[in-house]
């Protein structure tokens, strides 16, 4: 089962889950959104399937260094699917995709259950 890692390299968040991945010999593709971008696609299908209020993280240095009137003008699906493809480290992370699967942030107990 391909499992898929989205994330920056340098989020403690991000550097916890690969540890965690790692010391259970879970072999993963990471995607780095700072190199690679964030695919559209794959970004709208997390919002439909999640809502763009659980991706978008609006406690991160990047949302408060948005002045407010950006802040402000995101209020729906469209307005939060464009500054996520504009500013992908607004999005909460990491991102995990196992199969159908998908998750945003790092739980351990809820990703030890998907691994099982």
């Amino acid at each position: 089962m391909n499992t898929i890692l989205y994330g920056i390299p340098n989020c403690d968040t991000v550097k916890k889950a690969r540890a965690w991945l790692a010391e259970r010999g879970v072999e993963v593709v990471f995607h780095d959104y700072k190199k690679q971008g964030v695919p559209e696609a794959e970004l709208r299908a997390w919002v439909k399937a999640l809502g763009w209020e659980t991706l978008l993280n609006r406690k991160g240095t990047t949302w408060r260094k948005l002045d407010a009137a950006r802040q402000a003008a995101v209020t729906d699906a469209a307005s939060a699917i464009a500054l996520m493809l504009e500013q992908p480290s607004v999005i909460r992370r990491p991102v995990l995709l196992r199969g159908e699967a998908l998750r945003v942030g790092f739980d351990a107990e809820d990703w030890a259950a998907l691994f099982a």
